[in-house]
């Protein structure tokens, strides 16, 4: 009897020990180096204070752009679910032999470099770029526009990074709807539209919610657009972790704010459980 019980914690072993190995042991380093005291001399001395805690929070430039990031972030939710919804319901509902070569369109981007990708709006953008030029040649406006370098190319770039995630979260949770459902609703005298708003919509929520929850937590941790597309009031929280890490090599205060965001999401994410229940989504799309 006893046997049988360890044998599922065996099976899981190898995948437990690489979860421990390359997460958990990197995560416990960061909290212990957020403790550490950074010397003068630029020395990190092993310590146990929060003076990197209270450095973060006694100046309000940092505070500021953590609430930043957290703006950017649910707008970018906010996009990327206004936008990938109607791709996703169109996969659901066509019956187009495109729809596979379609549905790799979609993941084609994650088979591109992150930064080629983001690299490549400044051709799009830019003063020279692909717009302005269109624009210009067709005597629409005189000078270049400035679309790079912002908020919005900031947005434009995650967007491009993170659409996918929503949509194929959203999709997956369509898919496992039976379509009959609305074939029987649309029998009994409902409209196309009356089916979607009352059988459709409220059956793809976990897809809905856990793309919502995936967009947020990746926009908060990447700093690759604001770094590249962004201008010097456009940085996120995980620009100033960069910079602190590697440019001034301040490992103690850098993983300070690390553990701080970390700290953040956790909430955040435990929140979302508690209220909107991410147990439910993660058992909706397990059985689609």
């Amino acid at each position: 009897m006893k046997e049988k019980s360890l044998r599922p914690w065996l099976l899981l072993s190898p995948s437990l020990t690489a979860v421990f190995l390359l997460l958990v042991v990197p995560v416990c380093f960061v909290v212990v180096y957020s403790f550490w005291l950074r010397a003068p001399s630029g020395q990190d001395i092993p310590a146990f204070q929060l003076g990197n805690y209270a450095k973060f929070f006694a100046d309000f430039f940092y505070p500021s752009i953590m609430l930043s990031t957290i703006r950017v972030a649910i707008e970018t939710v906010f996009l990327c679910l206004v936008m990938g919804y109607i791709p996703a319901y169109f996969f659901y509902k066509t019956e187009s032999k495109l729809k596979p070569f379609l549905m790799i369109l979609v993941m084609l981007p994650f088979w591109i470099s992150f930064i080629i990708r983001t690299l490549s709006w400044i051709n799009i953008l830019g003063d020279s770029g692909l717009i302005n030029h269109v624009l210009m040649k067709m005597g629409f406006i005189h000078e270049p526009l400035a679309m790079l370098y912002n908020e919005g190319a900031v947005i434009m770039g995650l967007l491009q990074y993170l659409l996918p995630f929503m949509i194929l979260n959203i999709y997956v949770s369509l898919d496992g709807i039976d379509k009959s459902l609305t074939e029987a609703a649309k029998s009994l005298g409902c409209t196309e539209w009356q089916a979607f708003k009352e059988i459709t919509l409220p059956l793809s929520l976990p897809g809905v919610s856990a793309g919502c929850l995936l967009v947020f937590v990746l926009t908060c941790g990447t700093y690759l657009p604001p770094m590249i597309l962004g201008g010097p009031g456009n940085e996120m929280i995980a620009n100033l972790i960069f910079k602190r890490i590697i440019g001034t090599l301040d490992w103690p205060f850098g993983s300070a704010i690390s553990t701080i965001l970390m700290i953040l999401l956790v909430i955040i994410v435990y929140t979302y459980n508690r209220y909107m229940g991410i147990g439910q989504i993660f058992k909706a799309l397990s059985t689609d």
